[in-house]
């Protein structure tokens, strides 16, 4: 079963890589900067962010570079949000070229999620450039041999991304309303991350609600290498790749289950 699966995938790579392409080209048509938006859009959302907070709300964590603290949660978070919503309504939003030919349909949830990697993977260049150029002597970031295992953090956040693109898409085939209804979870998802604050603000009660928020783990991994110099701990690893592959699993499950009745529903 592994292997047909992979032989279709694989039969199929060159169709994925023109969806991704031609999303490209419809983003940033007629677009002056094009690409470079990528690029800028981290480092501009970056400033606004550093105001709001460093200057307005006075967020402070003492030992910490705050602006790398801050833009460790927001790149990997704002990855999530968008390629989530683009994999929700990659199968309704294709819906006539169903129609016309037969494609895989898991490929639509696929390949926005790899385009917004594609564009995630840009959004690192000014992370590091923050990384590398903020901070004074006692909160400046150094590279480290731990950066090694930043793709494990990535992967496990892409898994768990298009697991839950599998299920959003298959959901909204049959309920429209969840297209309203995950926009309200994500900006409550947004704040029950920390990526303005510290987890040891709050009480150790809550703690241990937020500590069944996978993407907190995702990116307090990356943010114990990046900021602090260390290996992620035991329990770290073993619940980025657990709740990854089971979210995944499941999502492909729900997604098979239901992919032929899509049709049904166009």
């Amino acid at each position: 079963m592994l292997g047909r699966i992979l032989a279709n995938f694989k039969r199929y790579t060159f169709l994925m890589s023109q969806m991704v392409s031609r999303d490209f080209k419809v983003k940033y048509k007629r677009s002056v900067l094009g690409v470079l938006w990528s690029l800028l859009y981290p480092l501009l959302q970056m400033a606004v962010m550093a105001v709001v907070f460093s200057q307005m709300f006075k967020f402070r964590m003492e030992g910490v570079n705050y602006l790398v603290y801050l833009m460790t949660g927001l790149v990997m978070f704002n990855y999530f949000s968008e390629a989530s919503n683009s994999a929700m309504t990659s199968i309704v939003g294709n819906f006539p070229l169903m129609n016309k030919v037969y494609i895989p349909k898991y490929i639509f949830p696929l390949s926005k999620c790899l385009f917004v990697g594609i564009n995630f993977l840009l959004t690192l260049i000014p992370l590091f450039i923050i990384i590398l150029f903020t901070g004074d002597a006692n909160t400046h970031c150094v590279i480290n041999i731990y950066y090694l295992c930043l793709p494990f953090a990535y992967l496990c956040l892409f898994l768990f991304t298009v697991g839950l693109g599998f299920i959003l898409s298959t959901i909204s085939v049959f309920l429209r309303d969840i297209f309203y209804i995950f926009g309200i979870i994500l900006t409550m998802w947004q704040y029950f991350t920390p990526i303005f604050y510290d987890i040891t603000i709050l009480t150790p009660q809550l703690q241990k609600v937020f500590y069944l928020n996978p993407l907190y783990h995702y990116i307090d991994f990356t943010r114990s290498i990046i900021l602090y110099n260390t290996m992620p701990s035991i329990n770290n690893w073993l619940w980025c790749i657990g709740t990854s592959l089971f979210v995944f699993i499941f999502g492909c499950i729900i997604f098979k289950l239901k992919q032929d009745k899509f049709i049904y529903y166009a």
